[in-house]
């Protein structure tokens, strides 16, 4: 059911229930709301976390985190829980794991949140938001040190979104492959990779990871 027609069943419902005496709909049309509440508590999120990801950031700082991201985030998980919708708690648990990660530099509380997220978006068929906790699950490891599970992550989550025509997002995938295979000694691999990237960003106008590629390219 779409957002507006919730919105007018719970008008409907709220006569129905003052002027007519019927009540039992009432916790029927809540759950409407409430499932409307979720989706726009983690939209409001991802507006944040985009404004906080394009910002510009010094060499070495950290992100300036919106204090209201978080609570949305996590708004949105207790909702989506309450509700039953599986689907949007793994999303909702993704976006957690990502603050953690993106901007407090906080792997290791990011983790969990994100095993769970690709756990749940297996389970119903979510291959959007498995494709994403995979890649940062990726980013976690090579950050340990863990290089072949970095790659491998990395490389299942490309599957995916080459999969569902997200290709943008695995230009961006493949940077991070790219920075593996330069730890791994395989320094021809790597530039091959960032020509794939560039090619696939320049065709799909993605110009931020154009120039995430030709940084990337500078530091390897």
């Amino acid at each position: 059911m779409r957002t507006d027609d919730r919105i007018e069943r719970a008008r409907e419902v709220y006569e129905r229930a003052v002027f007519g005496g019927d009540t039992s709909a009432l916790v029927d049309a809540e759950q409407g709301l409430d499932a409307v509440e979720a989706d726009v508590a983690l939209a409001r999120g991802l507006m944040l976390h985009a404004r906080v990801q394009s910002a510009t950031v010094d060499a070495g700082s950290l992100p300036a985190e919106d204090p209201a991201e978080l609570p949305l985030f996590e708004r949105a998980l207790a909702l989506y829980r309450a509700l039953g919708d599986t689907r949007g708690e793994a999303e909702a648990l993704f976006w957690i794991g990502c603050l953690h990660q993106f901007i407090r530099r906080d792997n290791e509380t990011a983790v969990p949140y994100l095993e769970r997220s690709c756990r749940l978006a297996a389970q119903t068929g979510d291959t959007a938001t498995r494709s994403e906790a995979l890649r940062h699950l990726g980013i976690a490891a090579h950050a340990a040190g863990r290089l072949d599970e970095a790659r491998e992550r990395l490389e299942e989550s490309s599957r995916l979104r080459r999969e569902v025509g997200a290709l943008p997002g695995l230009a961006s995938n493949m940077i991070g492959l790219a920075y593996i295979a330069t730890a791994q000694d395989r320094r021809a691999d790597a530039f091959a990779t960032l020509d794939e990237a560039d090619a696939i960003a320049r065709a799909q106008g993605a110009h931020a990871i154009v120039r995430h590629i030709e940084q990337a390219r500078t530091q390897i």
